[in-house]
């Protein structure tokens, strides 16, 4: 094997390889059984909530250091976080946000809309039963109670901030974070190692969680333990903002994906290829 062909192997895909990459990846992933993909979205919703515990965990303790900290734990906190999105991608499952890619298979007349919309909608049903039924776990192992109950109170402060943010601000946020990971994802298509999916993800999710976006799989894990620790308080958290905020972040999450990320990437690389004649019939 020459130098040349060495390089070739190490070197990362490019940009146009890559794009044509997530197409053929999201045909196999809308083509894919409804239950391996519910399995494997339960087990990203699972994945997630573990990266969000992870973060809590870290964040907890931060309110009361110096306010120079500030962003060291923002920094921190997302670095945890990441651990999410690296189980997803190394171990295998299917997570809705970074599902919005395969509407570049959309866009390129390979998948139809009734296919993009089953596979949306079974993924984000698993990932929610998973985050949901990882926040229980978390529930029953009383980790809330860690650090003389500061970890409770980071759960429940994390659910109050997402709640109270106004209507506009939740979809930009969540519109921004789903850009960070659906680039997060895309550079991972271009990885060749694990080593280095590793370090594609690590960089955007950190700055998504760094700078306070929202992710709508991730609140499938922060809401409902953050609802459920703050019925016992004198400041409850009502489920009912919860399902808006959860709603609201949806909708930014997938605009964020598809528009700015899967369209735009479509636009610049694969249309000329095949030219847009609309989506085939479902």
């Amino acid at each position: 094997m020459d130098q040349s062909t060495t390089n070739s192997l190490l070197d990362a895909y490019a940009p146009a390889q890559i794009a044509m990459r997530v197409r053929e990846v999201g045909v196999t992933k809308a083509a894919m059984p409804i239950l391996t993909m519910f399995a494997l979205a339960v087990l990203a919703g699972a994945f997630i909530a573990l990266g969000a515990l992870f973060f809590t965990v870290t964040m907890t303790g931060g309110k009361t250091g110096q306010p120079q900290a500030f962003g060291l734990m923002r920094l921190a906190g997302g670095v945890t976080f990441s651990l999410g999105l690296i189980l997803v991608v190394v171990g295998g499952a299917e997570l809705f946000t970074g599902n919005n890619l395969i509407a570049m298979a959309w866009a390129s007349g390979r998948v139809t809309t009734q296919q993009i919309m089953r596979n949306w909608g079974w993924v984000y049903l698993g990932n929610l039963a998973g985050a949901v039924g990882t926040a229980a776990l978390v529930w029953l192992a009383g980790i809330h109670n860690m650090g003389d109950g500061s970890v409770g109170e980071t759960m429940i402060q994390i659910a109050r901030s997402k709640i109270s943010l106004d209507p506009v601000s939740t979809i930009a946020r969540g519109v921004l974070c789903n850009v960070l990971v659906c680039l997060a994802v895309w550079l991972c298509m271009g990885a060749r190692s694990v080593t280095d999916k590793i370090l594609a993800i690590l960089f955007p999710i950190t700055g998504f969680v760094a700078c306070g976006f929202e992710h709508s799989v991730a609140n499938m894990y922060f809401l409902p333990i953050g609802v459920a620790l703050a019925a016992g308080t004198s400041a409850p958290l009502s489920a009912l903002d919860a399902i808006s905020n959860l709603a609201l972040v949806t909708i930014g999450n997938i605009f964020g994906g598809t528009v700015l990320v899967a369209l735009v990437y479509w636009t610049v690389y694969l249309r000329s290829s095949n030219e847009f004649k609309g989506p085939i019939a479902s």
